[in-house]
């Protein structure tokens, strides 16, 4: 496969994805534990928002088209002023960047999807989004508190119509907010629910999950090229040092596998850069977070060599079905993505 920083992958309803993406969650914004959500409501933020500017233009400049974002994350007008700003000095135009938002748990009702998608977009000062995405199947309740808790410090859930909220993205498309309406973190029965909804008009354009060389989602690519849609990966570094309940903190980082060290030391790669390799060789898009400018940059240094089939065969091999962000706290909820098999 011939790819280069320009590479993208068509989507079903036509438009483009570019096959590297810049992640711009920062671990500030999650809580430690339910005490922490508690009394601190999502966390910090107190490094998202100017080293998420500053990591956005810089990878613009270097040649990033593509923007991973969320309302979760709390930055989205940080990353939306850079985004002004690389269009103002004339190093891209609006049509050549695609931006990615999500739809957070607690806007899962179709009454509350067009104003999330307009909060993000107020956000970002931005008259349209590229991707809009349901971040979890899980509904949390309404409200400006992002993770509502209860006097036990148990998280309020709220029962979501998956259905329904679909039809309200699909709505948010049709009046031209968003090009394209996706999922994240759904398992295959999660999607099928979406595909076999009666008056589907758009089906989702892409399932945004976990995927490293620890977790290669083997059976969730195949379903969905089955039905032409995209898997897009997160976390494909593996383990990053973040102390939260929401993280498994006992696996060990794939960026450490000896099987990785030995190939990035054939083509004088680091293994960052050959998991990244491995990823978009297999035609998943690949969001990539880093805050540090020379990650940022090594990162996109990905276009000048190609794993061999004995190479992703033996990446292949390192598979354990091993999640790093698995959401511990809400696996009580019924809709809890990760008790299925795939």
């Amino acid at each position: 496969m011939a790819l280069s920083k320009d590479s993208c992958i068509t989507l079903t309803d036509g438009y483009k994805i570019p096959i590297i993406a810049l992640g711009t969650f920062s671990p500030e914004v999650l809580p430690k534990t339910t005490e922490d959500v508690k009394e601190k409501g999502v966390g910090t933020r107190k490094t998202s928002k100017e080293t998420a500017y500053e990591a956005t233009k810089l990878a613009i400049k270097i040649g990033y088209q593509h923007i991973d974002g969320a309302h979760l994350y709390g930055n989205e007008e940080n990353i939306g002023l850079a985004i002004r700003d690389k269009i103002a000095d004339g190093t891209v135009k609006r049509e050549d960047l695609f931006y990615t938002g999500k739809l957070w748990l607690t806007f899962l009702k179709p009454e509350y999807v067009e104003t999330a998608l307009k909060k993000t977009l107020t956000a970002l000062q931005l008259d349209y989004i590229n991707l809009y995405i349901i971040h979890l199947p899980i509904s949390l309740k309404f409200g400006e508190n992002l993770t509502p808790v209860d006097e036990n410090k148990r998280f309020i859930y709220d029962k979501a119509d998956l259905c329904a909220v679909w039809k309200a993205l699909e709505a948010c498309k049709d009046a031209g907010l968003v090009k394209s309406i996706g999922v994240s973190n759904f398992n295959r029965r999660q999607l099928e629910m979406i595909l076999n909804k009666p008056g589907l008009k758009y089906k989702p354009v892409c399932n945004q999950v976990e995927c490293h060389p620890y977790l290669n989602q083997k059976k969730l690519l195949e379903f969905c090229n089955m039905h032409d849609i995209v898997l897009v990966a997160y976390g494909i570094l593996g383990s990053i040092n973040v102390d939260t309940d929401w993280r498994n903190l006992s696996a060990s980082p794939v960026l450490h596998d000896p099987v990785i060290g030995k190939i990035g030391q054939k083509y004088n790669k680091s293994p960052a850069q050959v998991c990244i390799r491995y990823t978009i060789q297999r035609g998943i898009v690949a969001i990539i977070k880093s805050f540090t400018p020379k990650r940022i940059e090594e990162n996109f240094q990905v276009f000048d060599f190609q794993l061999t089939e004995q190479d992703m065969k033996e990446i292949d091999g390192l598979n354990k079905n091993l999640r790093y962000w698995d959401f511990k706290p809400l696996a009580d909820h019924p809709e809890y993505p990760f008790h299925d098999e795939y």
